[in-house]
């Protein structure tokens, strides 16, 4: 993806301390990559594997991983769930299934917040997402101190893991950063127009429409003044687009346009 070249900085700010996330027993390098790279995509640098079942390192995950080398190369690998949350202090279990394990459920979008909340003090928070086929047991959901679910259908609930991890990863990420965009329309560059030029390309269209004896029957005029009025009001228009508009309908009236300027110089 190429970069912005104008990106805000507010954006590249968040709050807190980000969230490892930690695949157990994934069973395809592609599968790691993928996720590697939804993490990449909302500022995660924390992945935790646990007995990758093709080993690590993995050639298939890099290229998966489309770039996202940085969190490919600090992945840790350990054999054991327990050995990987060891040093974190919450942790959430996700899942697709009801579970016969006693346990507050949430949300993405509201362990977000939990997450930023602990996050903000300086404690290490973890995601778990289980294995392709069948997720996690009740004895890993055990683990956790809570479940994360996501508002699917629940007659067709199965994510694949990079997916799951990238709707967490997103919630967080607009949470942390209190949902501040990369860019923005530019308003030094592209400025509103300002009220005075709105009206006058008003007087120009509707001149022009007059002359094409568009408002028929005459009586209707004022209405469908009216309604074309508004329709250009709702589009917030900037300098450059009444311009390029006011151009449209000289066109439109086959009056002579400026010369470009190389034109001119062709005939000087």
């Amino acid at each position: 993806m190429s970069k912005n070249a104008k990106i805000r900085e507010e954006a590249r700010r968040v709050r807190g301390r980000a969230p490892a996330v930690i695949l157990c027993e994934p069973q395809l390098g592609e599968n790691i990559g993928t996720a590697a790279r939804a993490m990449a995509n909302f500022g995660l640098v924390d992945l935790r594997i646990v007995n990758p079942r093709d080993g690590w390192p993995s050639e298939k995950a890099r290229a998966a991983a489309s770039r996202a080398d940085h969190v490919i190369d600090n992945v840790q690998v350990f054999e054991t769930l327990e050995a990987a949350i060891a040093d974190l202090t919450f942790v959430f279990a996700t899942t697709a299934r009801s579970r016969e394990v006693p346990k507050p459920v949430r949300g993405p979008d509201e362990a977000a917040v939990k997450a930023v909340e602990l996050g903000t003090k300086d404690l290490a928070v973890g995601y778990i997402f289980g294995r392709e086929r069948w997720g996690l047991n009740n004895e890993e959901v055990a683990l956790a101190d809570e479940i994360v679910t996501l508002p699917v259908d629940p007659d067709f609930a199965s994510l694949n893991i990079a997916q799951a991890v990238l709707v967490c990863a997103y919630e967080w990420r607009k949470t942390a950063s209190q949902g501040e965009l990369p860019f923005r329309l530019d308003e030094e560059e592209h400025p509103p127009a300002t009220k005075e030029d709105v009206l006058r390309l008003f007087e120009h269209l509707e001149s022009a429409l007059d002359e094409a004896t568009f408002f028929r029957p005459p009586e209707r005029r004022p209405h469908m003044v009216r309604t074309l009025r508004n329709i250009f009001q709702k589009a917030s228009l900037t300098e450059q687009e009444v311009r390029a508009l006011r151009g449209v309908v000289a066109a439109l009236e086959k009056r002579e346009t400026r010369p470009r300027r190389q034109e001119k110089s062709e005939e000087e």
